[in-house]
């Protein structure tokens, strides 16, 4: 059965037993539905995002709405309180604390998610990744491109990978509401689409955007981050232990300059994903069949989707618009208008040609009843840009200032521009999205296995 982003089947034999022999060579296949167990994953995860997704808008709408009123000064008092221990240099606003502190949490799932998908899940196989993972980097460079030709000779050149992120639980959010049905193909590669844009994130922030590094602080953060390692390997999951050591390893990545993000994906890329056999013979793991990495995703995802995505888009999202004057203001800068053309533009041209180049060089077709729409779709989808994008807007310009607030202007509006422009997309294509995916839930012999999943087992692939 081939898999999401697979360019090759695997060859079975018919319901008799013998071999299935096809004089044609076999075909290959992008956006095929995979198989069962991952479908099944990338399910539940978007479940949780969607919650999440919904969550995540209404905090922003209240922190624009708050902003925009005649107590915008009671929001900004509170988005710039400090707190916590000077003397540890930790005495952060509140706003800094969503941003270094609570986007730790969801980079930690990213980094969980995106090592299951590599070492357990269908994108183990190289040739399987290299559909979201050139597509990812697709998305990621023509959003830069664009940016950079906008600003060229100007001062904002600093905030080229504003618009190169892609917000997954903003983006399934969009789906709930506009009720489309997204098959089990299209599904997974969106969700591995925006885990491997999430590593792709981390690194430019890591690398691009650290201006003053102490590296005795970054090697003392590989004390209690091997600490840590040395627990999960040993399948150790006791949070009177683990969460200690992950806050040091924050502590000590934050006093490094590195973003303290970093130390979150850090922390997930340490957990096995994988059960040991040691851990199957005792029964002594979490869950299972499950290893400890989905075990704590399971625990830490609802915390990151439910709270600290909602939480840092309540304090980032509220940008102080100044009425016609001050939006025709922001429309006018380069910077916002370089962050709406890289998302509603930059994000479905790059993801598109990176696919039919994927699909050129390789002979690959699309899988059977999709579209290249479908891919566009997808693709416009993948233009919603929130969090990170948001993230990486305040560490290019700083928080307060006029170019950090036409930051927010562009993402807002490139997000919800490119939101709209798909679910028109998507929308033209539900009927057929329906029709999958009911079928997708038929299993007429009730072995718990949908029948299509095992289709796959009886031919090759087409």
């Amino acid at each position: 059965m081939g898999v999401p982003g697979s360019l090759v089947g695997d060859d079975a034999d018919d319901p008799a037993g013998a071999p299935v022999t096809d004089p044609s060579p076999l075909r290959r296949r992008l956006f095929d539905r995979g198989t069962w167990p991952e479908a099944s994953h990338v399910a539940q995860v978007l479940r949780a995002e969607t919650t999440g997704g919904v969550l995540l808008i209404v905090a922003a709408v209240v922190a624009l709405v708050w902003a925009n009123s005649g107590w915008s000064d009671a929001y900004a008092d509170l988005r710039d309180l400090t707190v916590g221990p000077s003397a540890l240099h930790l005495d952060l606003s509140l706003g800094t604390w969503a941003a270094d502190g609570l986007l730790a949490i969801f980079f930690f799932v990213a980094g969980l998610e995106l090592k299951r998908e590599f070492v357990a899940g269908d994108l183990r196989d190289p040739r399987r990744a290299a559909l979201p993972v050139a597509a990812a980097v697709g998305g990621m460079t023509v959003p830069a491109l664009i940016y950079l030709l906008v600003n060229l000779g100007g001062d904002g050149l600093v905030g080229w990978a504003i618009p190169t992120a892609t917000d997954i639980a903003f983006a399934v959010a969009i789906l709930a509401v506009i009720s489309t049905h997204l098959p089990a193909g299209l599904r997974t590669f969106l969700l591995t689409l925006a885990v491997v844009d999430d590593l792709l994130a981390i690194t430019v922030i890591a690398v691009f955007y650290t201006d003053t590094l102490a590296p005795l602080w970054l090697l003392a953060a590989l004390v209690p981050l091997g600490l840590f390692a040395v627990l999960v390997q040993r399948r150790i999951s006791s949070g009177w232990l683990l969460v200690p050591l992950a806050a040091l390893t924050w502590f000590c990545v934050h006093e490094s300059g590195v973003h303290a993000t970093v130390a979150g994906v850090l922390l997930g890329f340490t957990v096995p994903v994988l059960r040991s056999r040691q851990g199957v013979k005792e029964d002594r793991e979490p869950d299972s069949g499950l290893g400890l990495a989905e075990h704590l995703e399971h625990l830490v995802r609802p915390l990151s989707a439910g709270v600290a995505v909602p939480v840092f888009a309540f304090f980032a999202a509220g940008v102080t618009v100044g009425g016609w004057d001050g939006l025709t203001a922001a429309l006018g800068d380069r910077v916002t208008l370089g962050i709406m053309l890289g998302l509603v533009l930059g994000k479905p041209i790059g993801i598109l040609l990176a696919t039919w180049l994927l699909a050129r060089f390789t002979r690959a077709d699309l899988d059977d009843e999709l579209s290249w729409l479908d891919v566009l779709g997808l693709s416009m989808l993948a233009g919603v840009g929130f969090t990170v994008s948001l993230l990486i807007g305040e560490l290019a310009f700083g928080v307060g200032t006029d170019a950090e607030e036409h930051v927010k202007v562009g993402v807002l509006l490139g997000s919800l521009i490119a939101a709209g422009g798909a679910a028109v997309v998507l929308r033209l294509r539900n009927r057929t999205y329906r029709r999958l995916c009911e079928l997708e839930l038929v299993d007429l012999d009730a072995d718990g296995i949908p029948d299509v999943y095992q289709e796959g087992e009886r031919r090759p692939s087409a």
